[in-house]
């Protein structure tokens, strides 16, 4: 069965509409910046934040307290923009066959750490705080509550492959007959917990992240959403999910097997379920976190199955890395990318200094304002987490 991502809702660093975010991905417009800094800080974080302020954010207040969080706020602003859709089809299947599957990494975290902060202070919690806001199935079931479903609603967390990992779970439950239509992708928000741990491991850079420099020092966090519809019917936007590979090749808790064997595993099964050969995609969307061991990993991988002419990029020089929504608002990208208004086939570019490391395999970094001359038709995307956890999307325009 035919799987098609029909809409997309997303907000990030670069815009919270369609035309504002590929405008600036487009021009080589990042939207990361400086971020917050607080009296533990020892150097200032440079981030990914949302482009619209808290107080923009659609409430949260028609929902169970333990279902409030920021998180939660982002995913309802990605759904506003696909909400006519929905109705649309909770109309048509009703309200049963209509599923959620969402990637996160934080989920309310950010709650919790305030309201430790408040008890610390003044020796009890906060009212507005409940324990389950951090729940991590709470995104899935905030937008359920939302739109009055009772189809299946969850969420997977396997760090930066969470939102891909979704959207092939997603896939599947269309597959299966037990669903329809299936709402589906990432949402993550900053919070100190991960940028301190991040930075634990030397992992976070204090300039913007430089994916495949010989400069390269790390990343830098990213936050937004990113929600498609998926169907087994085609609208006027569709872009079809052609493929997915997932591999787990468990090398370390943290550090990617250097021979990237997990990873090409993915990519080899999503070019085996889209039936199509690795010179048939026209562009490549890295994981590229810009620290040593991934791109190091990556781009031994890349060069092994494509070769050097392959057009690629990392867009979290853009966005940052929003983890458990990484991979959603990176296809987002590319769908955004795939689009009938993008006849000329303009290329997600990559920003960096433009410095090759020359211990890696070279690539084609696309350069701003690079295009194909002709319409995407195949984009692969991919996703290397924490613990090996491997996923690779397949996206096609026919």
């Amino acid at each position: 069965m035919t799987i098609y991502l029909n809409a997309l809702g997303m907000i990030c660093s670069l815009g919270a509409t369609h035309s504002d975010i590929r405008q600036r991905l487009f021009a080589g417009d990042s939207g990361l910046r400086a971020g917050e800094r607080h009296a533990s800080d020892k150097v200032a974080r440079i981030v990914g934040s949302i482009t619209l302020p808290d107080e923009e954010l659609p409430t949260a207040d028609h929902l169970p307290l333990r279902e409030r969080s920021r998180n939660n706020r982002v995913a309802l602003a990605a759904l506003a923009q696909i909400r006519t859709e929905v109705d649309t089809l909770i109309a048509r299947f009703g309200q049963d066959r209509i599923g959620v599957v969402l990637g996160t990494s934080t989920s309310g975290i950010a709650e919790g750490e305030a309201a430790f902060r408040h008890y610390l202070a003044h020796g009890k919690f906060p009212t507005q705080f409940h324990y389950g806001q951090q729940e991590l199935g709470s995104p899935a079931v905030a937008l359920a509550t939302t739109l009055g479903l009772s189809g299946p609603a969850y969420v997977h967390s396997s760090a930066c492959s969470s939102s891909a990992k979704a959207m092939a779970s997603a896939a599947r439950l269309i597959n299966m007959g037990l669903c329809d239509a299936v709402i589906s992708g990432g949402v993550d928000t900053l919070c100190d917990f991960t940028i301190a741990g991040f930075s634990s491991l030397d992992s976070v850079s204090t300039e913007r992240c430089n994916p495949l420099s010989v400069n390269r020092h790390g990343i830098n966090i990213g936050e937004g959403a990113a929600l498609f519809i998926m169907t087994s019917e085609a609208t006027a936007t569709a872009v079809t999910l052609c493929g997915w590979g997932e591999s787990s090749d468990a090398h370390h808790i943290s550090a990617p097997d250097p021979e990237g064997a997990g990873a090409m595993r993915a990519i080899r099964q999503a070019l085996q379920r889209a039936a199509i050969a690795p010179e048939q995609i026209d562009y490549i969307n890295l994981h590229g976190t810009a620290t040593l061991q991934n791109d190091a990993m990556e781009s031994k991988a890349i060069h092994q199955l494509f070769g050097a002419e392959t057009p690629v990029s990392s867009t979290k020089s853009f966005t940052g890395h929003a983890l458990g929504a990484a991979s959603a608002i990176e296809a987002g990208l590319c769908w955004l990318a795939m689009q009938d208004d993008n006849a000329a086939g303009m290329l997600p570019p990559h920003l960096w200094d433009g410095q090759a490391d020359p211990a890696l395999p070279a690539l084609h970094a696309v350069r701003i304002g690079e295009s194909l001359g002709r319409q995407l038709r195949y984009v692969l995307s991919n996703s290397f987490a924490f613990g090996g956890s491997n996923a690779a999307l397949i996206l096609g325009r026919n």
